[in-house]
């Protein structure tokens, strides 16, 4: 833990030196208990913003394919990341999020599968909802703007430039029960195109069409 809040100050230090980073809706994350932050994914960047964005400590997921760099995979273990493999059901890493989830842990991912290639928030793979009934956890969408423009895929270094990033409204364990996968998966969707579209007419940014 303590390690974690270490690196964490590392991050915030860093993004703040190349970064112009405005956090919105903070408020809306429980302080404690399970919670599942879904989110949309701009960039490298993403599990960093989120991470310095909140006081509370998180876990992670990241393809399994990351660990083959060793001091990479060290660095991203000792702060709370959990390995899943890629192209099929990890059942492994779905019992590590499970149990973290019951031991009242909030856990970040990115439902996408990999980053967005223009900037748009492409439609949620379901399959993550099952993760946050076996957890009971409630969820939080969140969504990051601008980060895509600092570090889009195909560009190898990041260039500085202002990031937001936006929780919204709270679903409930109850409710997140009540929702089939697909349900869930195309409310995030819904929720987060609209949080991304808000966000960028509130920088004077032309909002994407999602028609």
């Amino acid at each position: 833990m303590r390690w974690f809040r270490f690196a964490r100050w590392c991050c915030k230090v860093f993004c703040n030196l190349f970064f112009r980073i405005h956090v919105y809706g903070r408020e809306n994350v429980p302080g404690k208990g399970a919670v599942v932050l879904v989110g949309n994914h701009q960039s490298y960047l993403d599990p960093v913003l989120c991470g310095i964005s909140l006081k509370r400590s998180l876990y992670f997921l990241a393809r399994d394919s990351l660990w083959k760099i060793r001091f990479f995979g060290w660095l991203i273990s000792s702060v709370n990341t959990i390995p899943v493999k890629q192209g099929k059901a990890d059942l492994s890493a779905m019992r590590k999020v499970i149990g973290k989830l019951k031991e009242g842990w909030g856990v970040c991912i990115f439902p996408e599968g990999t980053r967005t290639s223009d900037g748009k928030i492409t439609p949620f793979k379901p399959g993550f909802g099952l993760l946050c009934r076996r957890g009971e956890a409630a969820v939080v969408p969140f969504v990051i703007d601008g980060a895509f423009e600092c570090w889009p895929r195909h560009k190898k270094i990041f260039s500085p430039g202002r990031i937001d990033v936006c929780f919204g409204k709270v679903i409930t364990a109850g409710e997140v029960a009540n929702m089939s996968d697909s349900e869930l998966a195309d409310v995030l969707t819904d929720t987060l195109r609209r949080m991304q579209t808000e966000s960028r007419i509130k920088r004077g940014k032309e909002p994407y069409n999602y028609q």
